[in-house]
């Protein structure tokens, strides 16, 4: 071809480029595009953003990467699991314990004027007509407590002594940042301005008058800082009052409203041993245990409900920054499920924006915590422990799923900086492991179905066999029952060392699979406090079989940690996953035409080592997600 002919169609060539590279975008290219920042960045494309598309040389292939480092991509991800697992725990739990809430009555003061008392329900106190109760006697203030949370009487005012005997003035940790210190000053709304999150209901931050108060009046054994008690045994016997009131009272004595707690068979055999006063044994076995420094052990409630309320904040997320919800007071339970569900929420975030091995979900040794979560862990969490656990030695968690060791140095209210905690006990499994995940799945099985069904999309369904009346305890042999149970079973097992309805961990050393102490009587029964923990139905004369552990004792064994293990290296696990971002993102069920695509999809994800960035790149790259976007009304996505 002679050179000038050749350099002509060079040139020919180029303009055909160019004019290609100018061509503007089809409608499909707008449907596509649109679709794109609808899954990328969680809205509709902007002005700014569609001329941007618009204009020559625009690269979409360095768009989608840079979208996929942003945060409304890692939202987009998350919430593909959160709608499954619906971590957001609801009003059915309530978790206010009274060894870790401070409830509140009126009181007259000495000079008449109203004010408040802050105490626990089941405090136990030295002196008879108080021990269990309110620290003031109703012959002292008038008010007497016929229930938790019913109180009754006229109150007329407290003399100065029995004030200054029974209560003592502090600065609470809701009330001042530095209430660890001898003398706080930083005072909420004034020297301190807390994250937004951080609202105590108006009723904590005034007094009966009005006033902004500056310390509160608290019962003193509440307001004692002790980390351990002695166990304390009264001497009364039933109806019999302390003979040590005749000399403060004279005859005849007062009466209690209520019976005065009884010494716990328990009680006096371990009279004087020592317990932690983070666990509900320091609040009813113990009159040296109270809520620690600034009362930073305890919730404040401004009532005497069982659930007073606490702190205000959104019941629902917001929309978007221009569309907050208003915050309405709360109660001291919805405070600590605000915070379990964005501790499982951070967990999964970290997984997709450092773009992690997607495995460590459900098997991740690490947690990130803020403040409130900080101060759940190590004087809350435990006062779910330990009252029926006492019969077994175990006083206090001695193997807490998260270790109050590891945790950073936060204050109660800082609920803004979340810290990572790289090595939060050796039972740990991601998700599987969080208060979130444990109280929204209270029982075994209903833990191990989400699993089966959220990870490896096997929902349990019922064979054709018929459900006869049946006596046999065994589930995975039972008519009607094996055909889920067989497998459901052997998975509930991993949770048999985690206490249903909370996250109390059953230590091996304390709590056998097979434990001898349970074992069946010559009536076939075995002992009471035993059924708490061991089933009846599957122990016999040589041991109580752990509840729970009979669906496989080396599942149980290897609790939730096995579990986590088990879930991830399961085949179906990357498939799984796939399929649920694949069809988020095509905005449809996946049927048997999408096999290939599935195919080729699992393979990018696991080569990649389970990362969910390059599945969602080959997703929103590929064919099918462009034609799943580009169609008509008529047949619209």
């Amino acid at each position: 071809m002679p050179p000038c002919r050749f350099a002509v169609l060079l040139v020919l060539a180029s303009l055909v480029s160019q004019a290609a590279e100018a061509a503007p975008p089809t409608l499909d290219d707008y449907r596509h595009f649109r679709a794109l920042t609808v899954d990328l960045l969680g809205r509709i494309p902007t002005r700014a953003e569609i001329a941007a598309f618009e204009a020559p040389g625009f690269d979409l292939e360095k768009w989608i990467d840079t979208q996929l480092a942003r945060p409304a991509y890692v939202d987009r991800i998350a919430r593909v699991y959160l709608d499954l697992l619906r971590l957001e725990v609801g009003p059915a739990v309530q978790f206010a314990p009274p060894a870790s809430t401070l409830k509140r009555v009126q009181i007259l003061g000495p000079d008449g004027k109203a004010e408040w008392v802050y105490f626990r329900t089941g405090q136990r106190r030295a002196r008879e007509l108080t021990d269990g109760d309110f620290c003031l006697h109703e012959s002292e203030s008038g008010l007497a407590f016929v229930s938790n949370n019913e109180v009754r009487g006229k109150p007329f005012a407290v003399r100065q002594a029995l004030l200054d005997r029974y209560t003592v003035l502090l600065k609470p940790w809701w009330l001042y940042r530095d209430f660890d210190q001898a003398n706080p000053h930083e005072r909420l709304g004034e020297a301190w301005k807390p994250d937004a999150l951080f609202q105590p209901v108006d009723e904590l931050l005034k007094g009966p008058d009005g006033r902004p108060v500056v310390a509160v009046r608290v019962c003193r054994e509440e307001a004692q800082t002790s980390e351990t008690g002695r166990i304390f045994v009264s001497g009364r016997g039933p109806g019999r009052p302390d003979p040590r009131e005749a000399r403060i009272y004279g005859p005849p004595l007062p009466r209690r409203t209520r019976p005065a707690p009884p010494d716990d068979p328990f009680a006096k055999a371990h009279a004087g041993e020592t317990l932690s006063c983070r666990s509900v044994l320091g609040l009813t076995m113990s009159i040296e245990c109270g809520c620690g420094p600034g009362l930073s052990h305890c919730m404040p409630g401004d009532g005497t409900a069982n659930d007073p309320r606490a702190f205000s904040f959104p019941a629902r997320t917001p929309i978007g920054l221009d569309q907050p919800l208003a915050s309405a007071p709360q109660p001291v339970s919805a405070w600590h499920k605000l915070w379990w569900a964005q501790e499982a929420l951070h967990l999964l975030w970290r997984v997709l924006a450092d773009d992690r091995d997607f495995r460590e979900v459900v098997t991740a040794r690490y947690t990130l915590v803020n403040g409130p979560l900080v101060q759940f862990y190590r004087s809350i969490a435990s006062t779910g422990c330990c009252g029926r656990e006492r019969a077994f030695g175990m006083l206090s968690e001695t193997e807490p799923l998260v270790d109050p060791r590891k945790l950073p140095a936060l204050g109660p209210a800082d609920t803004r900086t979340w810290r990572l905690v790289p090595e939060r006990g050796p039972h740990a499994a991601g998700i599987l492991t969080t208060p979130a995940f444990l109280s929204k799945f209270a029982s075994r099985r209903a833990r191990a179905a989400v699993l089966y069904g959220a990870f490896l999309c096997k929902p349990f369904v019922a064979g054709k066999e018929p459900l006869a009346p049946s006596t046999e305890p065994n589930l995975m042999v039972r008519p009607g029952c094996a055909s889920c149970h067989a497998t459901l079973e052997p998975l509930a097992a991993y949770f048999a060392r985690v206490e249903e309805t909370g996250w109390t961990f059953l230590p091996e050393w304390q709590f056998p699979l097979r434990a001898l102490q349970c074992k069946r009587n010559p009536r076939g029964k075995i002992p009471g406090y035993c059924e708490a923990f061991y089933d009846p139905a599957f122990s016999d004369e040589q041991g109580g079989m752990l509840r729970g552990a009979y669906g496989s004792v080396d599942h149980a064994a290897a609790g939730p940690v096995g579990a986590g293990a088990a879930i991830a290296a399961a085949p179906e696990f990357a498939r799984c996953a796939v399929e649920r971002v694949t069809a988020s993102f095509l905005g449809r069920p996946l049927s048997d035409d999408d096999a290939p695509l599935l195919g080729t999809l699992t393979s990018t994800f696991v080569s990649h080592g389970y990362r969910m960035r390059a599945l969602v790149s080959a997703i929103v790259r590929s064919d099918v997600y462009r034609r799943s976007n580009n169609l008509r009304t008529a047949a619209a996505r």
